[in-house]
């Protein structure tokens, strides 16, 4: 028997192994810590320890690149050294420990380096072992991402409504300590779910002590094709990332909040976006079923394709937006909700199959190691994010969101290009990159 048959044997729920569930239910947890943080990082900051705008822009920037680096280094460290499972277990005890430690306003840049770090020890290690409940070639890895994608926002739906509203209008260190249980939460659901899930690198070698044997030419090949769309996906979450950015800014400043004489908050506008991908996973799930049946399924970099080019759209739709501004004074909220719905479906066309195209094209010993290297590529994209907002008050507004619309058209274009060249290398004919 099998690694895969043994998964199997333990059962399958709603056509996925029951391993999903218990990596997905975890990960909602790490994102509802990580999240629950987030949201209150930049208030916390100003509100509390008095930073100024600049000071704490550049402490938050700093701390979301490095959430998204770090991940590189906690790969290898996996794949070397302690595995998968004890990386996602460390990882999320550090989690823990770096929320309780920021109650402490002494304490806080310790916290927030703890918490940076145990992130990079989680978050490449959980998602590396979805793609190692399935075999090669099965097609149901891109749909078993949406899945655990789920699990993502719906952690970050809850954690605005619990950790902030609890930091908020309780008190900074109950914000964080809600987080703090949240992610313990996870760590006990991981820790309990072990027998479902898949054996790591190191565990395998020390119950068959493999000899480690040298990359084949076939395996470099595939490893370099991830290396340009890691360039393009630093465009996509650059643009994608204005979200709590330069869109922030636009829904404060210039939108019509006010729904039938309410006065939506802000910052709700954060929650259009995890909101509407749980609305859609399942229909989008079922419609690459629908295409699959009938062979007409996009592959991985067809769909990243056309994420961009749906994400270049989102921006567009913003530009009759200033146009409307700047003749009434205000922007109808509608032309937010509009471009987000769009936003959201190239988000989940591009992030979970980005996920899980790391697992088809990695070699298993390095897997973790390059989910490390897909994960840096986010944090060039946050960086990225606040280089080009800083033109948002520099050029007309309806010019900047034109701006960011033609990069991502144009990302999208550029992974049409590489698309046969990427196929022609890695082997076209192969299964497990037959849908690549």
């Amino acid at each position: 028997m099998n690694e895969l048959e043994s998964i199997e044997k333990y059962g399958t729920l709603w056509g996925h192994p029951k391993g999903l569930y218990v990596l997905a239910f975890s990960e909602m947890w790490e994102r509802f810590c990580y999240y629950g943080m987030r949201c209150l990082l930049i208030y916390y900051m100003m509100k509390q320890l008095m930073f100024s705008q600049e000071r704490a822009s550049n402490i938050y920037g700093l701390y979301t690149s490095a959430a998204y680096f770090i991940p590189f280094f906690g790969g290898i460290l996996a794949d070397r050294i302690i595995g998968q499972r004890r990386s996602a277990i460390i990882g999320a005890a550090i989690m823990a420990i770096g929320e309780f430690v920021l109650m402490s306003q002494s304490l806080f840049f310790l916290g927030l380096g703890l918490m940076a770090l145990g992130t990079g020890l989680f978050k490449p290690n959980v998602s590396t072992q979805v793609g190692s409940l399935y075999a090669q070639g099965d097609h149901r890895r891109d749909r078993a991402f949406n899945v655990f994608y789920m699990g993502i926002n719906i952690g970050a739906i809850l954690s605005p409504l619990i950790c902030g509203t609890l930091g908020e209008l309780y008190g900074w260190k109950w914000g964080f300590m809600s987080a703090g249980i949240g992610v313990t939460l996870g760590l006990v659901v991981y820790v309990w779910g072990q027998k479902y899930l898949a054996p790591d690198l190191i565990m395998k070698k020390t119950e068959n002590k493999e000899e480690v044997k040298p990359l084949a030419r076939e395996e470099y090949i595939k490893m370099a094709a991830l290396l340009p769309l890691c360039l393009l996906n630093v465009v996509f979450w650059g643009a994608y990332e204005q979200q709590g950015n330069t869109l922030a800014l636009w829904v404060d400043q210039n939108t019509n909040r006010y729904i039938f004489g309410w006065l939506m908050p802000a910052t709700w506008f954060q929650n259009f976006n995890p909101i509407m991908i749980i609305g859609l996973i399942p229909f989008l799930t079922w419609f690459w079923t629908w295409q699959d049946k009938r062979k007409k399924e996009p592959s991985s970099i067809g769909k990243m394709a056309l994420a961009s080019f749906l994400l270049g759209i989102s921006f567009l739709v913003l530009i009759p937006a200033v146009w409307e501004y700047n003749k009434a004074g205000s922007a109808s909220l509608w032309w937010l909700v509009i471009s987000t719905f769009i936003l959201t479906v190239a988000e989940i066309y591009l992030s979970p199959i980005g996920l899980s195209l790391v697992t088809k094209l990695a070699p298993a010993r390095l897997v973790s190691t390059i989910m490390g290297v897909w994960f840096a590529s986010w944090a060039g994209g946050q960086y990225f994010c606040g280089w080009i907002g800083t033109f948002y008050e520099k050029m007309p507004k309806d010019k900047f969101f034109g701006l960011i619309a033609l990069l991502c058209i144009a990302t999208g274009f550029a992974m049409l290009a590489i698309l046969k060249p990427l196929k022609k290398a890695i082997g076209h004919g192969h299964e497990e990159t037959a849908d690549v």
